[in-house]
C-alpha cells in the first residue's frame, strides 16, 4: 500500500503568542515581588502564584503550535480530493446552506469550533492554490451561533483544487476573540500540512464544499487539525 509520510516534528509555542507570555510573565514576576516584600505573611503570594500559575498555564497551553504532517494511505485517498480539518475542535455544524458572497449557491458548511482549550493554529484543509484572501470586520457574536459566519469579523481564504473544484475556509472571531490572523497570500501554492493563520482566544473556522462532496464527520465529534478527514470532494 503506498503511503504519505513524512516526519513529526517537535511541538513548539506559536509566535503570535511572544509579546502575550512574555509580557505575562513580567507583570506576574513584578507583582509576585511585591506581595513578597509587602506582607509578613506568605499566603497572599502562593495563593497569587497558585491561581495566576494556572491561569498562565492556560495561556501557555492555548499557544502551542503542533507541527503537524498528514499519513494517509495513498491508494485509499487521493490527496487532490482529500478535505482535513482546518482546526482542532469540536464540529458544530453540517448542513446544506446558502452561501450568497461567493459561490451564489448551496454549499455543505462544515464548522468547527474551537475553545480556550484547543491549538488555535489553523491549516489550509485542502491542497492547490489560494485563488483570494478577504478579510470583513463585524460583530463579536459567541462563535457557535448560527450568525456568527455571516456576521462576526472573519477572514475568508477561497482555495482552488488541481481538479478545479474551489473550497472556501472561513476564520471567524468570537465573543473573546478579537484578532484573526491569515498567513494565506492570494496566488500561492498551498499544501494541507501548512498553516492558513491564527485565531486569538477561542472562535471557529467553517469549510464550505460542493453539495456531492462526501462528508466525514458528524456532529459533536472533535477534530484534530491536519489530521482529521472531514470530507472527501468528488
Amino acid at each position: 500500500m503506498g503511503r504519505r509520510i513524512k516526519k513529526l516534528k517537535k511541538q513548539r509555542l506559536h509566535s503570535e503568542g511572544n509579546d502575550t507570555l512574555i509580557y505575562s510573565m513580567l507583570i506576574l514576576i513584578a507583582v509576585g515581588v511585591i506581595l513578597w516584600r509587602a506582607f509578613d505573611t506568605k499566603v497572599p503570594f502562593w495563593s497569587f502564584v497558585v491561581v495566576f500559575g494556572v491561569l498562565y498555564g492556560i495561556v501557555l497551553n492555548f499557544f502551542r503550535c503542533p507541527i503537524r504532517f498528514l499519513d494517509i494511505d495513498t491508494d485509499e485517498y487521493d490527496m487532490s480530493k482529500v478535505v482535513v480539518a482546518p482546526a482542532d475542535g469540536k464540529v458544530v455544524v453540517v448542513e446544506e446552506v446558502m452561501e450568497d458572497e461567493y459561490f451564489h449557491e448551496r454549499r455543505m458548511m462544515v464548522s468547527i469550533f474551537m475553545s480556550l482549550f484547543n491549538v488555535h493554529a489553523n491549516w489550509f484543509p485542502v491542497c492547490g492554490k489560494v485563488v483570494s484572501v478577504h478579510h470583513q470586520d463585524g460583530n463579536f457574536h459567541k462563535a457557535w451561533l448560527p450568525k456568527a459566519s455571516e456576521e462576526n469579523e472573519h477572514a475568508d481564504v477561497m482555495i482552488e483544487t488541481a481538479n478545479g473544484v474551489r473550497v472556501l475556509c472561513r476564520q471567524v472571531a468570537g465573543a473573546v476573540a478579537r484578532r484573526i490572523v491569515t498567513y494565506a497570500k492570494e496566488g500561492e501554492e498551498c499544501e494541507i500540512d501548512d498553516h492558513l493563520g491564527f485565531i486569538k482566544f477561542g472562535s471557529r473556522v467553517d469549510v464550505y464544499l460542493p453539495l456531492d462532496s462526501e462528508i466525514k464527520v458528524k456532529m459533536g465529534e472533535s477534530t484534530t487539525g491536519d489530521q482529521t478527514i472531514i470530507a472527501e470532494l468528488k
